[in-house]
């Protein structure tokens, strides 16, 4: 077998420097909309972009300098309710971080005894690795990395946005373009942070660990995986309960104030906006960012280990072996470029050029990194190897994983655009979806339903195509490699998904701070782009997901010992039965979650407007601070059942009744969650952009169901009620449901090996 053309030295360079690359552009965004003042200047010759700030004052007919100074204030108080949450919830998931770490090192360690002996390899007996001690600690520390960095990514994200979203709100006085490539510039801060700082992370740890496992990959990689696991554990509680506080409050402000108030969306009035706005940051931007660092650990973690144990990992061949992190590192420069297109190359001027251009972004990322892939497939790869397959070594040829990550790669934009054609109101499906608000919520609620049931059909296929092909080529190695190839664009991806809760919290910001109908119908367009590239994001998490999840399930049943999977032996068929059930039984537990802290919302904003005089004529100011309050105390209450859930159950299952029936419950979670978790998603996104398209009355159809406040209108609020926590806070969780129960069994795939299924010994 010929060795690559890319030489370790330079495989060792290459990483870090575009990871070092991807951190540097992130700040430089970060410079450009700093750029932007939210502080009132009182020069009339302060000019920007041709306009004086004395024009746009007497556009708009306000006094400038007090909107200016009310959007600093609404901002402030977004950024403190946003800080408060995040530190409450991670004083808390702290305390479950620290425990879990001292049970993987108390249940790994004791697999032999906590023996400091060396042992024979699991893969190849005449070899010795590292004792099962050394992988408990390592693996226990690679867990806290990950919690870590999935914390601070989510962390990070969130002080961006409320750092940008008063910035877009003043921005878009000057034009909705203006606007739109502030709160882009302010998602490609984030998306290029989050990727490149999971890689510099991930790869500096590998590095890290070599010094100590020497030749010992298989035990090396083996440890890595608890990165995964950590930065899911952090994602679960960060999705569940952001997303618990998220919908609470914008249920809570809905119902009472739109349907039954009658007052407009984020109107100051209204005593939960400010908890509605917290959310959007605690839940779509801290949650999301956690979630798709957690895919993007766990789709790594699982190639590195099934790779440790192929050709590369016998040859000690660091550039083959280091095949997903050039992946990923080729990624961030490729959408290192995609972004330029969207902020230098072409401006967006008008509001019908706002979606075409984040679709671009999907579609140039897409062609440039397979160009990227065919690049290193070629000059990082031998021309074949071999791939460990269940006890085998499968002969692979470089093209064929090139091909395997490019089935991932294209397989993402089509459920990408499948999304956007059932969640845009640019599409039939989300018009017929409104017109049936004609005769009223149910008939809404029907066809909503309907179409997310129908949404899930292709990017089924799409998946199942890619595992059938990646598999076909390159066993569970090319099934992980797809999923990596699906999110190499992680930075594009989460640019253009943290766009979106920008877009929402500038258009509440514009609404709170008394500034024109004209800045807010500005807002209102970006926010409905917003929506759908939100639905894109959580499409492309989803699928990502279940590659990521098979490829795990594959990796942990090679660790385990297990040689075949058989669906007819009873232990495994009951597996696969409370497997399929987990999903539902998580979604119940988050939508009642959802349901019960919305209902102590609904009754404290209805409570504020009957007994505050003046609330409703904006004479008297509501009390922000108890809503905020409600979201807090019932997210951190409320998630930790769903968590608890997810995490215990592997343990449960594979002490209890071992690794042939935790193999039947991490397959049936797979395949329910998956169908579940596009469902709901999309039937979300349909609701909320059936009630944008009534609201925005562009066409002479949407004008017919309108105005705000019409008995269609009304239909359409409730339907987009309904869809808030399927969209935001259980179809999101759901994928990392499925990721992380596997990636946790593979953790503890040696514990459940060697002590597992106690009920079937005693009997």
């Amino acid at each position: 077998m010929a060795g690559a053309i890319l030489s370790d030295l330079g495989t060792v360079i290459i990483i870090p420097v575009c990871a070092i690359i991807g951190i540097a552009f992130s700040l430089l965004q970060w410079v450009l909309v700093s750029k932007i003042s939210v502080t009132p200047e009182k020069s009339p010759a302060d000019r920007k972009n041709g306009f004086t700030e004395s024009l746009i004052e007497e556009e708009e007919g306000i006094n400038d300098h007090n909107v200016v100074q009310k959007c600093a204030e609404i901002q402030n108080a977004i950024s403190e309710g946003s800080t408060s949450f995040l530190f409450t919830m991670y004083q808390y998931v702290g305390v479950f971080m620290v425990a879990f770490a001292i049970l993987i090192f108390l249940f790994l360690g004791s697999v032999e005894r906590f023996s400091t002996k060396s042992r024979a390899c699991t893969y190849d007996t005449t070899k010795t690795c590292k004792p099962a001690l050394a992988n408990a600690l390592f693996s226990t520390i690679s867990f806290l990395l990950g919690a870590v960095t999935s914390v601070v990514s989510g962390f990070l994200g969130m002080k961006i946005a409320t750092y940008a979203n008063a910035r877009t709100t003043l921005e878009a006085r000057k034009g909705v373009g203006k606007a739109f490539i502030v709160a882009f510039r302010s998602g490609a801060v984030m998306g290029f942070l989050l990727a490149a700082n999971g890689l510099l992370v991930l790869y500096i740890t590998i590095l890290l660990f070599k010094l100590y496992y020497g030749d010992d990959w298989e035990g090396l990689f083996e440890a890595i995986t608890g990165y995964g696991l950590g930065g899911s554990s952090m994602a679960l509680f960060g999705r569940v309960g952001g997303g618990i506080y998220t919908k609470a409050a914008d249920v809570g402000a809905d119902l009472v104030g739109k349907v039954e108030r009658n007052i407009p969306e984020d109107d100051p009035r209204n005593p939960a906006v400010i908890a509605d706005n917290v959310g959007d940051n605690v839940g779509d931007i801290a949650g999301m960012g956690s979630d798709l660092f957690g895919s993007y650990a766990e789709s790594s973690c699982a190639a590195l280990v099934v790779a440790s144990i192929s050709s590369f990992g016998i040859t000690h061949d660091l550039t083959a072996m280091c095949y997903p992190l050039l992946i990923s590192s080729v990624g961030i420069i490729v959408c290192l470029l995609t972004t330029l297109f969207a902020t230098d190359f072409f401006e967006v001027k008008t509001v019908k050029e706002i979606e075409p251009a984040l679709k671009k972004q999907l579609i140039i990322s897409t062609v440039l990194m397979t160009i990227g892939v065919a690049l290193v497939s070629w000059i990082a790869l031998p021309s074949s190897f071999t791939i460990f397959n269940f006890g085998a070594q499968k002969e692979v040829q470089n093209w064929q994983l090139f091909l395997c990550v490019c089935v991932g790669l294209w397989a993402g934009l089509i459920i990408g655009f499948v999304t956007e054609y059932y969640t845009s109101n640019a599409y039939s499906p989300v018009q017929d979806v409104a017109d049936s608000c004609r005769t009223g919520a149910a008939t809404n609620v029907i066809f909503g339903l309907a179409l997310g049931y129908k949404s899930v059909i292709i990017p089924i296929f799409a998946i199942a195509v890619g595992i059938f092909v990646s598999f076909t080529f390159a066993a569970m190695y090319g099934i992980a490699v797809a999923a990596l190839g699906m999110l190499s664009t992680i930075a594009t991806g989460l640019a253009i998904d943290a766009y979106g809760p920008i877009s929402d919290n500038a258009g509440g910001i514009a609404e709170m701070a008394g500034m024109s109908h004209r800045i807010r119908e500005r807002t209102d367009a970006l926010d409905a782009a917003g929506n759908t590239t939100a639905a894109i994001g959580k499409g492309f998490a989803i699928g990502s997901a279940a590659l990521v999840s098979l490829a795990l399930f594959g990796a942990f049943v090679s660790r385990a010992g297990i040689s075949v999977v058989d669906v007819l032996t009873p232990k495994v068929f009951i597996g696969l039965l409370v497997g399929a059930m987990l999903p539902y039984w998580f979604s119940a537990m988050t939508m009642k979650s959802v349901g019960s802290a919305a209902l102590k919302m609904v009754e404290e904003v209805r409570r504020q407007f009957n007994t505050i005089p003046g609330l409703m004529e904006g004479t008297a100011k509501p009390d922000y601070a108890t809503c905020v309050k409600i979201s807090t105390d019932a997210s951190i209450k409320e998630m930790i059942p769903p968590g608890a859930l997810v995490m215990l159950t592997p343990l449960i299952v594979g002490i209890f009744f071992g690794v042939e029936t935790l193999s039947g419950v991490l397959a049936g979670a797979l395949v329910s969650g998956v169908q579940i978790a596009i469902s709901a998603s999309n039937t979300g996104g349909a609701w909320d952009n059936a009630k944008k398209y009534i609201e925005a009355g562009v066409s002479d159809h949407a004008k017919s169901l309108g105005p705000k406040g019409s008995d269609p209108h009304k239909a359409a609020v409730i339907g987009d009620t309904i869809g808030d926590p399927l969209k935001d806070t259980s179809g999101p969780s759901l994928n990392i449901l499925i990721k992380l129960m596997a990636v946790e069994s593979l953790v503890f795939a040696p514990f459940f090996a060697t002590h597992g299924g106690l009920l079937f010994k005693l009997f």
